[in-house]
């Protein structure tokens, strides 16, 4: 796909204000608009990684993760990235299971562009992956703004998994919440 091409509509969310919000794979090219909230101190605060402060740093991370990751996309706003999405595949007999990860910046915040970024995974990871039939998010509990976008996309919160979760360096409580295949998609 080039980068400035329309993505399918499956991957487009259409007739609202938001009908710009598009996912597409992330390219070595957009390094300039991943730098934006991959340096953002604020951004990386409950990510596992912490904020870039070089762009060498962060083209060996796109080169050397992104790229070959099976379901990585940049979030867009007029075909310009603001964040991204991936789904993270398990094996064996979690096969069945993937994990939600996203991420956008921080002047987007609170405009509903994630919310929609994942409905649209929602709609499409079912289909292009069958084998899944839950899709799951581990947010952190003091990370109310994330909650609130797994809700008003349709995810369920199935409870707090107490000390889950090493985040720099201490031990964090998280929220786990899904979406199966079977739910009604909103």
């Amino acid at each position: 796909m080039e980068r400035n091409s329309c993505t399918p509509d499956l991957l487009k969310e259409g007739g609202d204000e938001f009908s710009d919000i598009s996912l597409r794979p992330l390219d070595l090219s957009d390094i300039d608009d991943f730098m934006v909230w991959a340096t953002d101190a604020e951004v990386a605060r409950f990510c596992s990684w912490e904020p870039y402060s070089n762009k060498e740093a962060a083209l060996n991370y796109i080169k050397n993760s992104v790229l070959p990751h099976p379901w990585f996309r940049a979030i867009c706003l007029n075909n310009r990235p603001i964040g991204a999405v991936s789904v993270t595949k398990n094996s064996g007999s979690d096969i069945c299971r993937g994990e939600l990860g996203y991420v956008l910046a921080s002047q987007y915040w609170g405009k509903g562009f994630v919310t929609k970024a994942v409905k649209l995974v929602a709609k499409t990871i079912f289909i292009e992956w069958p084998h899944l039939e839950r899709l799951e998010a581990v947010v952190d509990v003091q990370n109310g703004g994330s909650q609130r976008v797994l809700e008003k996309a349709g995810f369920e919160r199935e409870g707090v998994l107490r000390k889950y979760y090493m985040l720099k360096g201490k031990s964090r409580d998280m929220v786990m919440f899904s979406l199966l295949s079977t739910d009604p998609q909103i």
